[in-house]
């Protein structure tokens, strides 16, 4: 036989293998001439592949490992299972199905095929990311997980989108974009370093600037649109009207007060405001949005007419009162000298704290000036009006010291009202620097009500006043000429103040000291020191008693001379006549000095 003979021989065995008994069976109907034309088409229908390239195969089997597929080779090509299966492990693959390959290994000398559906796709898609790059497309994807300066896509292979290219202004939340599906423009690629760079930003600009054209044309003052909160700031919100933005100022947002357009709006809120101005030139739009509505204050004279009683809410305080907002864009003041009848309140915060809601009454409106004035303490009546009825003039009453102060004691009466003790008013007689010395904070006391003022608010008492004065009676105590004995309580230089009983004094002046003339008793008398003088003369108005030692001197240097006139024998001469003489004028100066 042959080497040609063999190698049809071969060849007829691998077909008959391949295809069975109907080749045998078309090789006797066609004769010679149809089997070298048979042949012919049968060593051209076993391709030569190579490498990387793409073919369209059918499976043939499955089993728990591989796929088989033919793919017009002398044996068939093998692909791993994994790459059929689902994201659940499900295999999706049926006999007889085809399937669009890459061939991974050709060995033609062992005439084994190693296949890959999966490296098959990926070059489709690469192919794809060229045709969409080269016609400047857009490829839809999905983020899948966040990387360092941006994001990695999927995109049918992995792509890379940095965080400049994700959207128009930086992204707080760079998570909440993960997950979702885009479109992007493929900004490059590089197949070679597996390099696919995307950018959804360049889609947006796109879009705004189509938007941003139409809205120019449609937009005009006066105008009501919709709009998306961009930026927030403390002096307003930056709203997008469709690729224009517009300044919705805080003083804009609402007729009422806005502390920060924080508390009202977050980034992406969707709002309507009206156009107030548009520069088309510089394309500065300002917006407001409390202009939807009427102004409040339009008709708050009606509303709110001077004497009916308001409720609110406190929303500030100051030094000088209290901000009640009575509705939205309308505020009245309570000013701190409106808070009570009878307390007098340094701070509001003392009474009355933000949020706190309360009752008033309109005591004054000016809408043209946006001011509203309120009165808390005239929501009840003024205790004032009715106590010189419950109190008249003279009635004693009975209550705690509630403050001391250096002028006197605060004495509660009612829940509201306090009424002062001066100091002046504690004692007839005790010298008192500080009521603190005589009293303390909660002592329960009488006193007699003295005046009421209701114009001023002011309640007088006084303690001392339940006793009768003592000085009232001081003269008939003490009448003038009776000599006394007290004690020294104060040394000054013009005299001796000497205490007769507990709080009444007595004054010895330093020419009443001694029938000698001495400048100043200081150094002569002592705190303490007991001291025996006669009443020389008593006012019992100006509470002053004088006091002489002189006099008590004189007294007795005149009995002395008396006793010895009396007991001489007549004199010779007229000296006892002079003596005499002497001694009635120096007892007509010393009345002169006492007096």
């Amino acid at each position: 036989m042959s080497v040609n003979e063999h190698e049809t021989k071969g060849i007829k065995n691998v077909k008959t293998d391949l295809f069975g008994d109907a080749i045998d069976e078309n090789l006797a109907m066609d004769g010679e001439g149809s089997y070298e034309e048979f042949l012919t088409l049968y060593e051209e229908s076993f391709k030569s592949f190579s490498e990387g390239e793409l073919a369209i195969g059918k499976i043939i089997a499955v089993d728990k490992d591989y796929v088989l597929v033919d793919v017009g080779y002398k044996s068939e090509g093998l692909i791993s299972i994994h790459e059929f299966k689902d994201e659940n492990g499900e295999v999706n693959v049926a006999i007889g199905d085809e399937v669009e390959v890459m061939v991974e290994l050709w060995d033609e000398e062992e005439e084994r095929v190693v296949l890959s559906k999966d490296k098959a796709a990926k070059i489709k898609v690469w192919e794809k990311i060229k045709e969409i790059y080269d016609a400047e497309g857009t490829v839809e994807g999905v983020i899948v997980s966040r990387v360092k300066g941006g994001f990695s896509v999927d995109v049918g292979l992995q792509a890379f989108l940095p965080g400049s290219q994700a959207d128009l202004r930086p992204i707080r939340n760079l998570d909440e974009m993960v997950g979702k599906s885009y479109t992007f423009k493929v900004l490059k690629y590089n197949r070679k370093r597996s390099n696919i760079v995307l950018s959804r930003r360049v889609i947006l600009e796109e879009e705004r600037e189509t938007t941003r054209a139409k809205t120019l044309e449609t937009i005009e003052e006066g105008k009501v649109m919709d709009g998306v909160v961009k930026n927030i700031t403390e002096y307003g919100v930056f709203v997008d009207l469709g690729g224009v933005d517009g300044l919705l100022h805080i003083t804009d947002i609402s007729w009422g007060r806005v502390k920060h357009p924080s508390e009202l709006f977050s980034v992406g809120d969707n709002i309507s405001v009206k156009i107030l101005s548009f520069d088309l030139e510089k394309e500065r739009v300002s917006l407001g949005m409390k202009q939807l509505s009427e102004d409040p204050w339009a008709s708050a004279s009606t509303k709110y007419p001077v004497g009916s009683r308001v409720g609110g809410r406190v929303v500030s305080l100051t030094d000088y009162g209290v901000f009640v907002e009575l509705e939205e864009g309308i505020e009245g003041l309570v000013h701190v000298s409106e808070m009570s009848w009878t307390r007098k309140i340094r701070h509001p915060s003392k009474i009355i704290s933000v949020g706190e809601e309360i009752e008033a009454i309109v005591l004054d409106i000016k809408p043209d000036n946006r001011r509203i004035s309120l009165g808390m303490k005239q929501v009840a009546e003024n205790p004032w009006e009715v106590i010189s009825d419950k109190y008249p003039v003279g009635t004693i009453i009975e209550g705690k010291i509630k403050n001391i102060t250096d002028f006197g004691l605060f004495i509660g009466i009612d829940d509201e009202i306090d009424g002062l003790v001066h100091i002046s008013d504690i004692s007839w007689t005790k010298r008192i620097k500080h009521p603190s010395e005589v009293y303390k904070k909660g002592d329960v006391v009488q006193a007699v009500v003295l005046d009421i003022d209701k114009q001023s608010e002011r309640f007088s008492l006084g303690i001392k006043q339940i006793q009768e004065d003592p000085w009232k009676s001081v003269g008939e105590r003490y009448a003038v000429g009776t000599e006394i004995n007290g004690t020294v309580t104060n040394v000054t230089d013009f005299g001796v103040f000497v205490e007769l009983e507990e709080g009444i004094e007595g004054l010895v002046h330093v020419s009443e000291i001694s029938k000698e003339k001495i400048k100043t008793p200081v150094g002569s008398y002592n705190v303490g020191d007991s001291l025996t003088a006669k009443v020389m003369n008593i006012n019992s108005d100006e509470r002053r008693i004088g006091l002489s030692i002189k006099r008590l001197e004189m007294e007795d240097d005149k009995a002395i001379l008396n006793e010895y006139i009396s007991n001489s024998k007549t004199p010779t001469s007229d000296f006892g006549e002079i003596l005499r003489n002497q001694l009635k004028a120096e007892e007509e100066g010393g009345d002169d000095a006492a007096e």
